[in-house]
Formats: C-alpha cells, sequence, structure tokens
C-alpha cells in the first residue's frame, strides 16, 4: 500500500528540529554530559564540566542557542520505498524547512553562496542532504546542524590493508590529538571504516547521530568503541583542552565492506554538543 505524502509536512518537521536542535541538548547528550561532570577526575576539567551544564540551563530556559555557531544544517532523510511525496520538490522542501527554522527561530545564518566568493546567503541554505531508500511507508529525518570548529577537524587517511585495525586505532587518535582543544571537547567522536573515499566520510557524519551509549551491533566493532573512548580520554585533552580525564563521551563506529586493496578510515569530530534530532513521519 502506498502512503502519500505532502512535502510541508517535511518542510514543517524541518523547521522545528532545527530550531529543537540549536536551543535544547539531546537526552543521550544530557545524560552523558551529567555523567562526564560527576565523574571527570582533574579539578578543572569538572569546573568547566559545571559551566557548560549552566550554560545549557541557561540556554534552554531563555530559549538561546546552546552554541553561537548554530551550524550548517545536515539532514539525513530515510524514504520508505511506499511513500510517495507530493506537493513538490523534496530538496526544495527541506531547504524552505532550514530557511523557516533558521530564520524564524533567529539562529546565525553561516551558510555562504559560493566557497571562494563568500557571500552569505542570508537564510542558512542550502542544507547539506543525503537520502536512502528503505523498506516501508514512513520518513525518517535525522537533522544535525555542525559547527564547524569541529567540522574543520575532520579527517580522511586511505590506509593500506596490512595496516589493519592498529592503522585504524593510530587513524583516530591522530586525528583527535591533532584537533586538540579546536573541536570544544568533551567531543563525540564518528568513525567510518570502508567502502570509498566518500562513503567512509559519511559512515563518519552519521555515527555522530547514533544515540551516545549505544554501540555497533558488531562485536569487534564494540570493542574498539570502546578501547579507542578510553584511549582518547588517556590523552589529557579533557573539557575545553584544559586538561582532565574528559576528552570524548563517546566514539561511533559505522563500517562498510570494501576494495580488497584499500582501508578507508574517515574521523568526524563534533562539540560538546553534539546537536541531533531524529523523527519519523
Amino acid at each position: 500500500m502506498v502512503r502519500s505524502i505532502n512535502v510541508e509536512e517535511i518542510t514543517r518537521n524541518v523547521k522545528e528540529m532545527c530550531i529543537e536542535a540549536n536551543h535544547y541538548l539531546s537526552p543521550d547528550m544530557d545524560a552523558a554530559m551529567k555523567r562526564a561532570e560527576q565523574e571527570e577526575k582533574a579539578p578543572l576539567g569538572k569546573q568547566i564540566l559545571e559551566q557548560l551544564q549552566e550554560n545549557l540551563k541557561i540556554a534552554a530556559a531563555d530559549m538561546i542557542p546552546i552554541c553561537q555557531d548554530t551550524g550548517m544544517a545536515v539532514v539525513f532523510l530515510e524514504i520508505g520505498q511506499d511513500v510517495h511525496l507530493e506537493g513538490g520538490l523534496l530538496e526544495d522542501a527541506v531547504n524552505e524547512g532550514v530557511r523557516q527554522g533558521y530564520t524564524e527561530g533567529y539562529l546565525r545564518k553561516s551558510v555562504v553562496k559560493d566557497p571562494l566568493i563568500r557571500e552569505n546567503t542570508k537564510d542558512n541554505t542550502p542544507a547539506i542532504i543525503h537520502t536512502r531508500i528503505v523498506a516501508g511507508d514512513k520518513v525518517k529525518i535525522k537533522v544535525a546542524p555542525k559547527g564547524f570548529g569541529s567540522e574543520n577537524m575532520s579527517r580522511i587517511f586511505m590506509l593500506k590493508p596490512a595496516e589493519g585495525i592498529e592503522g585504524v586505532k593510530n587513524a583516530v587518535l591522530t586525528a583527535v590529538k591533532d584537533a586538540g582543544p579546536n573541536a570544544c571537547p568533551p567531543m563525540v567522536v564518528g568513525v567510518g571504516i570502508g567502502g570509498t573515499f566518500e562513503k567512509s566520510a559519511l559512515m563518519a557524519k552519521e555515527a555522530l547521530t547514533r544515540e551516545v551509549g549505544k554501540h555497533s551491533d558488531i562485536e569487534y566493532v564494540k570493542d574498539l568503541e570502546e578501547e579507542l573512548l578510553s584511549r582518547i580520554n588517556g590523552l589529557g585533552i579533557g573539557p575545553g583542552g584544559l586538561g582532565g580525564t574528559t576528552t570524548a563521551l563517546a566514539v561511533n563506529i559505522n563500517t562498510y565492506p570494501t576494495h580488497i586493496a584499500g582501508l578507508p578510515v574517515a574521523v568526524n569530530i563534533c562539540c560538546h554538543v553534539n546537536r541531533h534530532v531524529i523523527r519519523e513521519v
């Protein structure tokens, strides 16, 4: 049975999700930040985490963005193959939702029309849109505004297969060390392993939308997530980059089959707010 959805429904949800993501910490991140504050060993690190918690409370109470960089809107769409979209083009509907969310929500507009001419579009469009066709008659929307303090710390490594799992570990740790305080720790580290150059980067990005504390279903990947989180927190970068035992709140890894001659590894780091909202329509 085909289910029809007017794209105005997509626009409305994207608008609301842009505003929600920029004003309220997601429940999983809220729990992770509270846990980090309790467990942080360094006095200065603990003080910074307390200050970040206070900032988040003020933002929610006064409807102020949780970060001044309200990001470039990244939107993942999982579209059921039994869905018929009507009333206009999907991409236009998503961008209209972003436009409304950022203008009516009084969010900072950070997108420039051309990467070199640098003229601001004044409504934070266009969004970065990723679509995937899945089974069913629903549309799952993930809105993840991405600030560029952490985005600029992204890395991709085209490893040789012989470098194996140790090479993967070294790549992730290198990316985090190089990022240091620039990614506004405590961070969430998204990792994509396998596929091709662009597939690994896409997996790393989407890994950031996975619930913090929820591990991969693949046993060795789960073990790798836990080991890397422990090793990253042992680097001593700490909250705000000023030292401590909480450099990362989670390491989320996605994997995909790859070519016999390659081992792509992408690392996409997100700051302590790691904004993401997920809805199904």
